[in-house]
């Protein structure tokens, strides 16, 4: 795989963003979701994983106080399996160390193996239940936290699966 390089996710990003988007998800974000979140939302942050030739994924998150909620990720089916989740992840999670963050959380889907098993490798536990929080099916979503320890603590390191 060619050199990656992790970058500020911008508008001339987002028809392959919103590509990987719909292969990716049943429920996905539209073009406007995506630019709501660079533009207007001042608690947001999205960020790609480019390739020497193109965006190969992507990860979108919040900031509010001492948490980071990871709001949107994915990594282009192409190519999964190598690794991009994973470092995609742990920058989420290393920049979160560095700002005083908490807690790393987000929702996914009990039926999204996965991504469970990434968040999982993590140190992410399920803290709660959102019944029927994806409207498609109707399945309910995991809530999952990954508590951060200080710089020097082992929570979040990955463990290979």
């Amino acid at each position: 795989m060619a050199s990656l390089c992790l970058d500020r996710m911008r508008s001339e990003d987002l028809d392959e963003v919103v590509a990987i988007e719909r292969l990716s998800f049943t429920l996905p974000w539209s073009r406007g979701a995506f630019l709501y979140e660079m533009e207007q939302n001042r608690v947001a942050r999205c960020s790609v994983m480019r390739d020497e030739t193109r965006v190969v994924g992507y990860v979108c998150l919040w900031e509010i106080g001492d948490e980071v909620h990871i709001t949107n990720i994915a990594v282009h089916p192409d190519i999964r399996r190598r690794g991009i989740g994973r470092t995609l992840l742990t920058s989420v999670i290393d920049e979160a160390r560095q700002h005083g963050a908490r807690v790393v959380a987000l929702e996914v889907r009990p039926s999204n193996g996965d991504a469970r098993n990434l968040y999982d490798a993590f140190g992410f536990r399920v803290v709660s239940r959102r019944k029927g929080y994806y409207y498609d099916t109707g399945e309910d979503a995991l809530v999952m936290e990954l508590t951060l320890q200080d710089a020097g603590g082992a929570a979040g390191n990955p463990r290979r699966l």
